[in-house]
């Protein structure tokens, strides 16, 4: 088997199809999650603490030199902030998405199957039992 049809083999598979599908989608759901935090949530946040702007919150380690050639030393602690209200709501909704698969997925298993219908000669070995009883 050639290396091309080897790698058609391993790319046509269902798995890899999904997985292709579940990055792309997921990597769509953070851009708007990270525009929801970052022109919602944010300036909502900063106006609630005094007009903070999180996005240009930092500690300065090292002012910038006087000349402009060595920028400043920051610790960029409003894109951590930010940055962590991002994963606690993605993670939030995977666990919401996880819940109603899981959910599903016992109702799926919870639902009796229906018993097998008798075979034939069940079928008549009841008869005959019925028969020896009257």
């Amino acid at each position: 088997m050639s290396m091309a049809s080897e790698f058609k083999a391993f790319v046509m598979r269902g798995n890899v199809v999904d997985l292709a599908v579940g990055v792309i989608i997921g990597a769509a759901f953070g851009a708007i999650v990270t525009s929801l935090v970052g022109d919602v949530f944010m300036p909502i946040i900063g106006q609630i603490t005094s007009g903070i702007d999180y996005s240009k919150a930092a500690y300065v380690l090292k002012e910038a030199s006087a000349d402009g050639k060595t920028p400043a030393v920051l610790i960029a602690y409003g894109k951590f902030i930010q940055a962590t209200i991002n994963f606690v709501i993605v993670a939030f909704v995977i666990f919401l998405i996880v819940k109603a698969m899981n959910a599903a997925k016992k109702k799926e298993e919870a639902a009796p199957a229906a018993p097998p219908e008798p075979s034939a000669q069940e079928k008549l070995l009841m008869e005959i039992r019925d028969l020896l009883k009257k």
